[in-house]
């Protein structure tokens, strides 16, 4: 809807690993590029990460997130900073792995919050080795 744009997507976006260093295949920019062929997969170990940093302030209110089944997380925490402040704790969020075959789309009100920086910590693995597939983050809200 117009009043919910996108608004994270051609921000600067970090992220924790990427499977065998393969960023053509597996890379962090293929969350945003709305192909449901490809996606961003971490490499293995405890707790991958996606940080956003908006070229402007947001107030973030939904999150879009969709997860291959089987490598999705139980509970991901979303902090949050203005420019030049350290990351704040805003909530707490638990997807559901519905079938290890199928992609999970998951979404999430956020509590409206204005930043300028966003993290998305994976904390719970469904993966045995605590890897992280996503298609598709889409972070809503609106500009300031």
């Amino acid at each position: 809807s117009p009043s919910c744009p996108r608004v994270g997507g051609a921000c600067p976006c970090r992220v924790s690993s990427v499977l065998n260093r393969d960023v053509k295949q597996f890379g962090k920019k293929h969350m945003f590029d709305t192909s449901e062929e490809t996606c961003w997969n971490s490499d293995q170990g405890t707790c991958q990460w996606v940080t956003l940093d908006f070229p402007r302030t947001v107030k973030v209110s939904q999150l879009h997130i969709q997860f291959q089944g089987g490598f999705s997380s139980r509970l991901c925490t979303l902090e949050g900073c203005r420019a030049g402040e350290g990351l704040v704790k805003i909530s707490d969020l638990y997807p559901e792995d519905i079938n290890a075959m199928q992609i999970s789309f998951a979404t999430f009100q956020v509590e409206e919050t204005v930043l300028d920086k966003l993290k998305i910590t994976f904390e719970n693995s469904t993966d045995f080795f605590g890897r992280i597939v996503v298609y598709h983050l889409g972070v809503l809200g609106e500009r300031l």
